[in-house]
């Protein structure tokens, strides 16, 4: 079993969804190659893995640089067909990107089976079968499968010794710089600033005044959502699927629902009547299908866009970046111009959501959230450390909420999480820190031990 593993390296250290994919593949093979894109700075951090038996290659080229998933997945297949292999394993994504394209893209590039978000895997003869976010799912060898937080990469032993980074630059691979890089990307950041969205002024209580209020608040008539239509609009936007349509509605003039789920065949049906816009619901079914339809399109593709803009003629998509601390403002310089849109999921009228500053008292929590008829969520700190099921998680690489009431329980308050709860009436945070991030979106805050 031949194994191929992509993985990122992030400020000097490798990608933890990644880390997670490499133990993975060491668990089932003791022929692992890992393939890594970037700057030569990134040898000295991929050298490590070197000790843990594992071949590894870095992909590295100035022409590379600025490349957006796309063109990485293009430069990453191009390295793939080199090679032999009988399964590619990645990180679901990267924690400064947050997209989930790469994946998918490199499986079309590559012409093998897909399976994403998993959790576990196995090989049977000629098939992966994969425990994944969306259930039981299997795919004929060869494949590219994306894999979750669940794998703990192991230390090298004290007796292994390194071997060498073997460097590919593109006098290897031998591509068109034209097609690599910022030159060959169909996605372009206009312009990037600080997230703001979302902050609102915090009233301190005490734990005695928390359940009265939430009383009081719970028989208050639900503000009517407020509309952002845009003055300007497309004259027709392309919707995969109903999810997103009222968010297409606000940018265009006319919205065309597409029946068909496969994105292949989306992507054949877009090649023969040349939509200038599609758009995707950013769930887990949505970041899986865009991805491939884009791969098949050659086109830019922006992943969970918080808000749409348009002049009439392009499409301005809004999305947290680096970890949800900036808002980045790009385009897509072909077409159709694609997007996976960030809805709000159903929701009941309160949510307590718990996060790792109450990883031990999954009790107290269901017991607060039971005394307040609310549904339980949780933080993605919460889920990676198994202390909640990720069908709970809230933030931006979970649900969009928009709950009448939203009770964060031991949650710092990281943007990708804010970012998830702004549709929210009313915050409430209890966090015993007063410089916890959370107050600055909160509208009360407790200081108190929950």
């Amino acid at each position: 079993m031949k194994i191929l593993v992509c993985v990122k390296i992030i400020k000097g250290e490798i990608n933890p969804f990644d880390a997670s994919a490499l133990e993975c593949a060491l668990q089932l093979s003791k022929d692992v190659t890992v393939l890594s894109m970037g700057p030569k700075s990134c040898e000295e951090a991929l050298l490590p893995l070197t000790r843990l038996g594992a071949k590894v290659v870095l992909i590295s080229d100035a022409a590379y640089a600025g490349s957006d998933t796309l063109v990485t997945a293009r430069i990453l297949s191009a390295a793939i067909g080199r090679l032999d292999y009988d399964l590619v394993l990645c990180g679901r994504q990267s924690v400064d990107g947050d997209t989930a394209q790469v994946g998918p893209m490199l499986a079309q590039k590559l012409g093998c089976g897909l399976i994403t978000n998993a959790l576990k895997i196995e090989i049977a003869d000629t098939k992966v079968l994969a425990s994944t976010r969306m259930g039981e799912e299997s795919a004929p060898l060869p494949a590219v499968v994306t894999i979750e937080r669940g794998y703990i990469l192991r230390f090298p032993s004290i007796f292994s010794k390194a071997g060498t980074v073997g460097i590919w630059d593109n006098s290897v691979l031998g591509l068109d710089k034209e097609q690599c890089g910022l030159a060959g990307s169909p996605t372009r950041v206009l312009e990037s600033f600080e997230n703001e969205r979302g902050k609102r002024k915090c009233k301190f209580i005490s734990m005695a005044e928390l359940a009265p209020l939430v009383e009081k608040l719970k028989k208050q008539e639900r503000r009517a959502e407020a509309k952002a239509e845009s003055g300007v609009k497309l004259s027709s936007v392309w919707t995969a699927g109903s999810a997103v349509y009222e968010k297409a509605a606000e940018i265009a003039e006319e919205v065309v629902l597409i029946d068909e789920t496969d994105p292949v065949k989306i992507a054949k049906m877009a090649k023969e009547k040349q939509p200038e816009v599609i758009l995707w619901n950013a769930d887990l079914q949505g970041r899986r299908d865009a991805p491939i339809a884009a791969a098949i399109l050659e086109t830019g593709l922006c992943a969970d866009c918080t808000r749409l803009e348009t002049d009439g003629e392009t499409l301005f998509m809004y999305r947290p970046a680096q970890g949800g601390n900036i808002t980045a403002k790009i385009k897509c310089v072909t077409k159709p111009q694609m997007a996976t849109v960030r809805t709000a999921s159903a929701s009941s009228d309160i949510i307590v959501s718990g996060g790792k500053g109450v990883a031990d008292k999954a009790e107290k929590l269901e017991a607060l959230a039971e005394e307040f008829g609310a549904s339980l969520g949780a933080s993605r700190g919460l889920v990676d450390m198994n202390g909640a099921p990720y069908e709970r998680q809230i933030g931006l690489t979970g649900k969009t909420v928009s709950p009448k009431i939203y009770i964060a329980v031991g949650i710092s308050g990281a943007i990708h999480h804010t970012c998830a709860i702004e549709g929210a009436e009313t915050v409430i945070a209890i966090n015993p820190d007063k410089d916890a991030r959370i107050f600055e979106y909160a509208d009360y805050g407790v200081l108190e031990e929950f």
